[in-house]
């Protein structure tokens, strides 16, 4: 295919006398981007007149960026996505935003060297049976295209992208796979040894350093990877033949590259390393913690977690958001009706809160964020925890350690001679556990702790379950909030959903009744949003304050049918009507809300 014989459509002028053939020059843009009447005749003026006749090494779609360029009949600005995006329009071809989640990272270095990439200013991106599509920021260079074809065997489909980003994302690529590469050639690339393997006692293989130089750049670009994804979590899978990597984004696993297990083993042996755990160890299950920075240069904490699996050592790293202690009530997903219960509960003098809900929630989250605003220079706030989820220095932080029979229960029975006004349970599991933190309430504490239940009211059958006498649960426990996290909509490209109306959720959360107007939305997806619809996620509260009507229904033995009837009466808002008060303002979909919250009966 010869550069002039490429499809060439413009929606409102024919072009420029000349087609370009090779490379993209400034001049041919601007004078097709008046042509178009994209910018106007003053701006195509100023534009020549400040270049005049020099050539740059700026990519031309970069250069006219920096000249701050508007669309005409409006003052948006022309940057260099919008350039890109417009003359994808004008020659023809996809316009595309890379999204490296969907890329299979370890192909791209198969299709072509970074040499060649480089040379060309082109990208391969996805691999299919028949074709492969490659990005490029030259629309007209297309030379390459049949030596490509005839390589892989597959027909090639072009798609435009942004010169940054392809200039961005050809060198995270290539470094990623050349640093794997190195790492393998390093040492044979021995599998993990597994519960299959352990007869194989005479494997004389090869096993890889955890500070070769590959290994060290994998592990740092797997960090600053996650972070510029939004990860919450690393997962490092061992597997049999290709060892997986990944990510956890807005609840959902993504899988983000595949290598050898035996670079695998490297990595977590490196991680280990850093976070001080036994790199030997690899039979029982172990915990670590590791400090970063981000991207931005902010402090990141890791909680780091092994298990033992059938093909090797399975590692968990946690990132903890640096701006969680501080967040407000409300941008943790509280309502204005739950965030004035809450701070009345929390501001009692003694008595047990419990936050509940499953593995994930934000539980964690919204009992730091709580601790830190009431952890001043006149109160002494003490916590035990398994493990210690974020290091905060205005907290004196413990570490459960069953090795030396330090559990939650001892804990908590050191803590109450250390003179605590606040102190805080990582979870309540056992009965030892449980009287030790009646024990502090009773003598004038209070204690933050957590559950695993489905609802409020369920906490209070839980204890009961654990073995508390009622008497004790009610005099002691005076909360119970239970919490869910939903995705949020991306604001870039949600757009309104009539088939949720104000009558059509009225119906859903009766008896109860929403107030104000419904501007519900739906999920469309975008590049943004990484096509999900979704970015973010936020809270859904479900607080019980224990009343003294609502002790009533704790004696002689609790009712939790009748408990949480009374819990609504004294102002408890369900999870799902919380849910569709959200979908209401346009936050989430009723689909989320449903999928995350227990239904009410």
């Amino acid at each position: 295919m010869k550069p002039t014989d490429l499809p060439f459509k413009s929606p409102l002028v024919s072009a420029p006398a000349a087609t370009p053939k090779g490379r993209l020059e400034w001049r041919w843009l601007l004078t097709a981007l008046q042509a178009d009447h994209v910018i106007s005749t003053e701006d195509f003026d100023r534009t020549a007149q400040r270049f005049g006749g020099a050539d740059s090494s700026q990519h031309p779609l970069v250069r006219l960026a920096s000249a701050n360029l508007t669309r005409r009949g409006s003052s948006k600005v022309l940057d260099v996505e919008a350039l890109t995006e417009w003359l994808a329009t004008r020659c023809g071809y996809g316009y595309l935003r890379i999204d490296p989640l969907r890329v299979d990272v370890g192909r791209v270095s198969d299709v072509m060297s970074i040499t060649y990439a480089e040379r060309r200013r082109v990208l391969p991106l996805q691999f299919g049976l028949h074709e492969v599509t490659i990005a490029t920021c030259e629309p007209f260079d297309v030379s390459w295209m049949p030596e490509i074809a005839a390589h892989t065997r597959r027909s090639v489909k072009l798609v435009l992208v942004s010169p940054l980003e392809l200039a961005k994302y050809t060198t995270e690529f290539y470094m990623l796979s050349t640093s794997v590469r190195a790492a393998v050639k390093t040492g044979e690339a021995a599998a993990a040894v597994n519960f299959e393997q352990l007869v194989e006692l005479g494997r004389s293989n090869k096993q890889l350093d955890a500070n070769d130089q590959g290994v060290v750049q994998v592990v740092d670009w797997l960090w600053q990877y996650a972070f510029d994804q939004r990860a919450s979590d690393i997962h490092l899978e061992p597997r049999r033949e290709r060892s997986a990597i990944r990510f956890r984004i807005d609840g959902v696993m993504h899988t983000v590259y595949q290598m050898p297990p035996g670079v695998m083993s490297a990595m977590i042996a490196r991680i280990k390393l850093l976070g001080r755990m036994d790199v030997i160890e690899k039979r029982r299950p172990l915990d670590g913690r590791i400090k970063t920075r981000n991207p931005e240069g902010d402090e990141v904490e890791m909680r780091l977690s092994t298990l033992p699996t059938a093909f090797g050592e399975k590692m968990v790293m946690r990132i903890f958001d640096p701006d969680t202690s501080v967040k407000a009530l409300d941008a943790l997903g509280f309502g204005s009706h739950d965030v004035k219960r809450w701070e009345a509960l929390v501001a009692r003098p003694n008595g047990i809160i419990l936050v509940t809900g499953p593995t994930g929630s934000g539980k964690t989250s919204t009992l730091y964020s709580t601790l830190r605003r009431l952890a001043t220079d006149e109160v002494n706030v003490c916590t035990i925890e398994d493990p210690i989820e974020m290091i905060q220095p205005a907290f004196n932080q413990t570490q459960v350690q069953h090795s030396l029979d330090l559990g939650f229960a001892e804990g908590v029975r050191a803590l109450m001679r250390q003179d605590p006004d606040i102190i805080m349970v990582g979870e309540i599991r056992d009965l030892d556990t449980a009287e030790m933190a009646i024990q502090a309430a009773l003598t004038g504490h209070l204690v933050f702790s957590t559950l695993h239940t489905n609802d409020a009211a369920s906490a209070i059958t839980r204890l009961v379950d654990l073995g508390l006498a009622p008497y004790l649960i009610s005099a002691t426990v005076i909360g119970v909030l239970a919490q869910r996290l939903v995705r949020t909509l991306c604001v870039a490209c949600k757009q309104p959903d009539d088939e949720v109306t104000a009558e059509s959720l009225a119906e859903f959360v009766k008896p109860w009744r929403l107030n104000g107007a419904v501007r519900a939305y739906k999920p469309v997806g975008c590049l943004e949003c990484r096509m999900t619809g979704f970015r973010g996620r936020t809270g859904l509260y479900e607080l019980l304050s224990v009343t003294d009507a609502a002790r009533a229904c704790l004696q002689p033995l609790p009712d939790p049918q009748k408990l949480r009837q009374q819990a609504l009466k004294d102002g408890m808002r369900p999870l799902r009507l919380a849910g569709c008060t959200k979908v209401a303002e346009g936050q989430t979909t009723l689909q989320e809300v449903m999928s995350a919250t227990p239904a009410w009966e």
